[in-house]
């Protein structure tokens, strides 16, 4: 090969390579992805990634699911307040991280109000009370008679202290004048398993984690925290149905931006995920799992967070709870 002839493979060479290059920063740039705080697998991953299938039609790009998990969603906020405020990152996260974590810790690594934009309360889900193999009662009134004469026993299971599961747990235990100790255990898996093996007498957690085994048998759900029953277990009753009315609320996850996302660029992810909700195949999913889709906008979810850290902060400085 010839001098001049190396000189034109070299060129051809380069210019393919900056082409390349060019075509993949191109890609890149219309890459977006969602940040979620709780390992594949999960609900919350499973929620983001049936989202991600329909936005990548709705905002015609391609959406990546990126599972930063621990602390309860703490370390996905981290992740988040890094990202560039451009629309090209959210994140998927529970309504703890801005109504309950900043009562519950001593410190935080981020300002609920001033580092996380609201975009959209994508779902809500109630909470549930849950017995196993022992004891074997059917009904809250009679766990309610076998913890007042078994009060030692009387524990129950959460995926994480500092949650809405763990002071729901404190609100019942002051209800029924029974002290239950709270047991803390790494998801929900865990905890169904335990109420199966008798290890703990009762397991507080979300309805999508417990509707399942209730349905076949293998844990019994004695109430839920929602207003009216769900229609996943028509069966169990509300708290408000047997007399504790302050026993009641629902949980939500959201969609949120780095703050300083520009307004067109939050209203064009609002406006995909309450497209993608109002899809028949989305919602059958969802309420398959135990969640209501929800999609209102950013102005909702202010207001839905305000109302939330309105009611659990009272009862977080009651308990006297507080982590590191």
């Amino acid at each position: 090969m010839t001098t001049l002839n190396r000189r034109r493979f070299a060129g051809r060479t380069l210019a393919a390579l900056l082409a390349a290059a060019s075509m993949a920063a191109a890609a890149q740039d219309n890459t977006a992805r969602i940040l979620v705080g709780f390992p594949a697998g999960g609900s919350f991953d499973a929620i983001a990634r049936i989202l991600a299938e329909k936005l990548k039609t709705e905002l015609n790009r391609n959406i990546i699911v990126d599972n930063k998990p621990g602390a309860g969603g703490r370390i996905a906020v981290d992740h988040l307040k890094k990202a560039p405020a451009d629309g090209s990152v959210v994140m998927l996260g529970p309504d703890a991280l801005v109504s309950m974590y900043p009562y519950t810790f001593r410190k935080l690594s981020y300002d609920a109000d001033k580092d996380l934009a609201p975009i959209t309360t994508v779902a809500e889900f109630a909470f549930g009370f849950a017995t196993g193999a022992d004891p074997k009662v059917n009904h809250w009134a009679e766990y309610v008679e076998w913890a007042k004469k078994n009060p030692a026993k009387a524990s129950y299971g959460v995926p994480a202290m500092g949650a809405p599961h763990h002071f729901f747990g404190l609100m019942l235990g002051n209800a029924i004048g029974v002290p239950m100790q709270t047991v803390p255990f790494q998801g929900s898996a865990p905890i169904n398993l335990a109420l199966m093996g008798g290890q703990v007498s009762a397991g507080i957690d979300v309805t999508s984690s417990q509707v399942e085994n209730h349905r076949g048998g293998k844990i019994r759900m004695l109430a839920v925290s929602s207003d009216k029953r769900i229609p996943q277990a028509p069966d169990v009753p509300t708290f408000a149905e047997l007399g504790l009315p302050a026993v009641s609320g629902m949980g939500h996850n959201a969609l949120y931006a780095p703050s300083g996302t520009p307004a067109a660029a939050i209203a064009a992810w609002h406006q995909a995920v309450a497209k993608a909700l109002a899809q028949a195949d989305v919602r059958e999913k969802l309420f398959t799992m135990g969640y209501q889709p929800v999609g209102q906008g950013p102005e909702e979810l202010a207001r839905r967070q305000a109302s939330a850290a309105k009611f659990w902060g009272p009862v977080i400085k009651a308990s006297g709870y507080i982590a590191e």
